[in-house]
């Protein structure tokens, strides 16, 4: 029953503290630079994500040879640059990695 309880307790906090500016902040205008900042957002939180993925392993910096997420990742940036096309930018990264750890490995 605590378990329930506690995770209830969880939904419940998430849920408020999201709602609530939403609540006061979605009547009123925000001013240009913030909705301008706002906009490179999902690019420094995807960036953090990648990059931590990418070159950290069990905790450790990982630039060697042996790390096959660095030219992967390399690559669909390349791509994603060139196209601006997201499929394409996974499927090329993907292919890359999938590559790289069947040919070297």
């Amino acid at each position: 029953m605590i378990q329930f309880l506690t995770v209830l307790g969880m939904g419940l906090v998430t849920y408020l503290t999201r709602l609530v500016p939403l609540h006061y902040l979605g009547r009123k205008q925000l001013p240009a630079w913030s909705l301008q900042t706002m906009r490179y957002i999902p690019t420094a939180v995807l960036t953090a994500i990648t990059v931590g993925e990418v070159l950290f392993r069990d905790g450790r910096l990982a630039v060697g040879i042996d790390n096959h997420r660095l030219p992967a990742a390399i690559l669909a940036g390349i791509v994603a640059w060139r196209s601006g096309n997201v499929l394409l930018t996974i499927v090329a990264g993907m292919l890359a990695f999938w590559l790289l750890q069947i040919l070297v490995a």
